[in-house]
C-alpha cells in the first residue's frame, strides 16, 4: 500500500525525469489552445468533476486555454464513461479526459471490456486522502463507536460512497478486512458521484459515508457532517481529525487523479496536452488550488506514468480480489 511518502517520492522521482527529458517544466505554452474538451466519466459534483473544473479554471488564468468544455458522463465509477471517451472521442484533438483510481478498480470490479490501457495517459495530477464521515446528528463520534456497531452487525452500516469497486469501496472493505468480519457482507450503497453521496448524508439516510476529503471538507467545517477517520499515515497539519491507525485500525489508503488524452491522436498532439498539464501543474495557480482544496500534487507523465497505471491495475486487481469485489 502506498504511503503519502512513497507518493511524494514517486512524484519528485518522476518530475525530476521530466525536467531533465522535456526542459518545460514551470513554462507556460507560447500558445493557448482555443478550446479544451474535458471528459468526466462521472456526474456533476464529485472528485473527478472537481478536478476537471479546476483544471479549466487554472488553464485560463494561466492564459493556456482560451475556452472550455466540460462533458460529464456518470456511472460505475467511469465504466459507463470510458468506452464513449474511448470510441466516440477517439482521434479528437484537445480533448482529456480526467480520471483516477476508482476507475481502474471500477472497471476490475464491473468486467468491463473497456480499460485504461485503451487511452493515451497524459499526467498524474493529484493524491488525496479518504475520510469516513457520519451525519451531524449521528451518535458516532469517532471510530471506535462505529467498529463496535460494526462488529455487532456488519450489515447494520450502511456506507455511501463511489461507484462499485472503486476507491471508497476498497477502504470500506479493508475496514472490515481489518477487524476480522467478511468485507462482502458490508451494507456498501454506491453512488454515481460525490454530489449524490452527500446528499444522502445530509438527509441521514445512511449511518455514514466514505470519500475524499475536498469532497466533504465543506460540509463537514459548516457541522453538516462530522469526520471521524482519515486513510493518510500520519495526521495532516491543520486538520484535526485522526487517523484510522490512532484509531487502532491499521489502513491507510490514498486516492489519485489524472488525465489522459484520447486514442488516435498524434504524437504531436498527445506531446502539446503533456506539456499543457505539465506548466499548469507547475504555476502557482495551481498550487494555490492544491493547498485550498487539500489535494497533494503528485505530477508524473511520460512513460513513468504509464508504468504506474499499469502497476496500479496489478495492485487494484490483488486488492479487490482479497476483498472478494472481483
Amino acid at each position: 500500500m502506498w504511503t503519502r511518502r512513497d507518493m511524494l517520492m514517486a512524484s519528485l522521482a518522476g518530475s525530476t525525469a521530466l525536467v531533465a527529458g522535456a526542459g518545460l517544466s514551470g513554462r507556460v505554452l507560447a500558445q493557448a489552445i482555443d478550446t479544451l474538451q474535458i471528459f468526466v466519466p462521472a456526474a456533476p459534483g464529485g472528485g473527478w468533476d472537481q478536478t476537471g473544473r479546476t483544471i479549466e479554471a487554472v488553464l485560463k488564468a494561466n492564459k493556456q486555454i482560451n475556452a472550455a468544455q466540460v462533458t460529464n458522463v456518470g456511472g460505475a465509477g467511469g465504466a459507463v464513461g470510458l468506452p464513449q471517451f474511448v470510441n466516440q472521442w477517439k482521434g479528437r484533438p484537445n480533448s482529456i479526459m480526467v480520471a483516477g483510481m476508482v476507475m481502474v478498480g471500477a472497471l476490475i470490479a464491473n468486467k468491463s471490456p473497456v480499460n485504461l490501457s485503451q487511452t493515451l495517459p497524459l499526467a498524474r495530477l493529484t493524491g488525496e486522502f479518504e475520510v469516513v464521515v457520519v451525519p451531524g446528528p449521528s451518535p458516532h463520534k469517532d471510530m471506535k463507536s462505529l467498529v463496535e456497531q460494526l462488529k455487532k452487525d456488519v450489515g447494520s452500516v450502511s456506507w455511501a460512497g463511489g461507484s462499485a469497486g472503486g476507491t471508497d469501496h476498497i477502504l470500506v472493505g479493508m475496514i472490515c478486512q481489518s477487524q476480522g468480519l467478511d468485507p462482502k457482507k458490508a451494507a456498501y450503497v454506491a453512488f454515481a458521484g460525490g454530489g449524490p453521496a452527500q446528499a444522502a448524508l445530509l438527509g441521514n439516510q445512511v449511518t455514514c459515508g466514505v470519500s475524499g476529503w475536498g469532497e466533504f471538507s465543506e460540509q463537514v467545517k459548516a457541522g453538516k457532517l462530522r469526520a471521524l477517520a482519515i486513510s493518510s499515515d500520519k495526521r495532516v497539519p491543520g486538520l484535526d481529525v485522526p487517523t484510522l491507525k490512532e484509531q487502532g485500525i491499521d489502513v491507510e489508503l490514498f486516492n489519485w487523479r489524472g488525465v489522459f488524452a484520447p486514442p488516435g491522436v498524434t504524437d504531436a498532439e498527445r506531446e502539446k496536452l503533456t506539456k499543457m498539464v505539465e506548466a499548469m501543474a507547475n504555476s502557482q495557480a495551481w498550487k494555490d488550488e492544491l493547498q485550498k482544496r487539500d489535494w497533494m500534487g503528485i505530477l508524473l507523465t511520460g512513460k513513468a506514468y504509464e508504468d504506474y497505471i499499469k502497476s496500479e491495475n496489478v495492485r487494484i486487481e490483488a486488492i479487490l480480489k482479497n476483498l472478494g469485489l472481483a
